[in-house]
């Protein structure tokens, strides 16, 4: 299920862990992280192109929609996990509060100066270009699955949709606060700003 801000509390907080350590390379076009970014888009292109050669590979329907769930799941897991974290500092997740109340926690590592140059641009478009594009085609094998009536492949398709469309939400979600943050921070100090000149312009009259 995709999270909901309605139902739940969602937070902005900033990242890291103490062990997270950042590396500062010079050529920011570089894959720094050649393993996760081969997972990242590993998973999710298997499985579109599973269900899309499923009836040529295989005959059986069944071993397919497995064989679908099983990379969509990892794939959720890797992405949400690990990929986001190394490739662009972002990371959401939810946890229970002990008076059982849910919280969305969406994390965007804070960007000084020197671990600006730590996130390779190269790593950012695969991230990016995967994370939207692949959701963006299972909405597309839905309406087709529909209208064709292939209705036992919808649910394969909804289950696509659903995994990819919720690291879709969370990661958006994480890099929109961030902004929202930086937008906070500089309208209170020029709100202080303001409201000091003001106070200062009452004491000299």
């Amino acid at each position: 299920m995709l999270p909901q801000d309605s139902n739940d509390d969602a937070e902005d907080v900033s990242l890291f862990d103490a062990e997270e350590e950042t590396a500062t390379r010079p050529n920011r076009s570089k894959i720094r992280h050649p393993v996760a970014s081969f997972f990242h888009l590993f998973f999710r292109v298997s499985a579109i192109i599973v269900y899309l050669l499923c009836e040529l590979l295989s005959g059986s329907f069944i071993a397919c929609m497995v064989t679908i769930i099983l990379l969509l799941s990892c794939d959720f897991w890797t992405v949400k996990n690990v990929t986001g974290r190394l490739m662009v500092g972002l990371r959401w997740w939810n946890h229970i509060d002990e008076d059982g109340k849910s919280h969305w926690v969406f994390e965007s590592r804070k960007a000084t100066s020197q671990e600006s140059k730590s996130f390779s641009e190269a790593e950012s478009r695969i991230f990016w270009l995967g994370l939207i594009a692949c959701p963006v085609l299972w909405v597309i094998f839905a309406f087709s699955a529909l209208f064709s009536f292939r209705l036992k492949w919808l649910a394969v398709v909804i289950m696509g949709v659903v995994l990819q469309g919720a690291n879709l939400y969370g990661y958006v979600k994480c890099k929109v606060g961030s902004r929202k943050n930086l937008t906070s921070m500089a309208t209170s100090y020029l709100g202080k700003q303001f409201l000091r000149q003001n106070t200062g312009d009452d004491q000299t009259s």
